[in-house]
């Protein structure tokens, strides 16, 4: 696999698209993200403040890796999501930081997004890793569904200096029959 890892490509489905973040989505994602309940199981769950929520898109921007999610029909932006963290040497790569307006949530939508971004890592990786909060049931649940198992305990700090426990989830690339 010695192929550069594409950390921002174009990606199509049926349901969604996925296209690299850019400075002037920064409205359509503030208005999604000032929901209060997105956060509420999150171990930064005051990100739907305006101020920190700045801090967020920042980084997403700078990571290189950070996407908009937009719903085919109505091309509509319901979200962000990104690859983050990729290492050649152990054949990985974080999906992350993903969030969705409520209308989407429950499982078509994710399904496909993490599908799409799967098929994509995989043809670079053998290892896809996720960091969920330990209290985020939520997104632990949503993580599972797509199959990805448990693989430990870390602690993160978060901007907002408070420490959490996070779970990290492994997703192992498929072997080929």
């Amino acid at each position: 696999m010695s192929e550069l890892f594409v950390l921002q490509p174009s990606l199509k489905g049926e349901l969604i698209d996925l296209r690299p973040l850019q400075p002037n989505d920064w409205g359509d994602l503030f208005a999604l993200a000032s929901d209060p309940l997105i956060w509420e199981q999150h171990p930064e769950n005051d990100r739907y403040k305006e101020e920190v929520f700045k801090v967020y898109f920042a980084e997403a921007l700078q990571s290189g890796g950070a996407f908009v999610i937009l719903e085919r029909k109505s091309d509509q932006v319901i979200g962000s999501t990104r690859f983050y963290g990729h290492s050649p040497d152990k054949s990985e790569v974080e999906i992350g930081w993903t969030f969705l307006a409520r209308k989407y949530w429950g499982g078509l939508y994710n399904s496909e997004l993490k599908d799409l971004m799967l098929t994509h890592a995989f043809r670079y990786v053998d290892r896809v890793v996720f960091y969920v909060g330990e209290n985020n049931i939520r997104s632990q649940k949503a993580t599972e569904k797509i199959g990805a198992i448990k693989d430990g305990l870390v602690s993160k700090t978060y901007r907002n200096g408070r420490r959490s426990r996070n779970i990290r989830y492994v997703v192992h690339k498929p072997a080929i029959v």
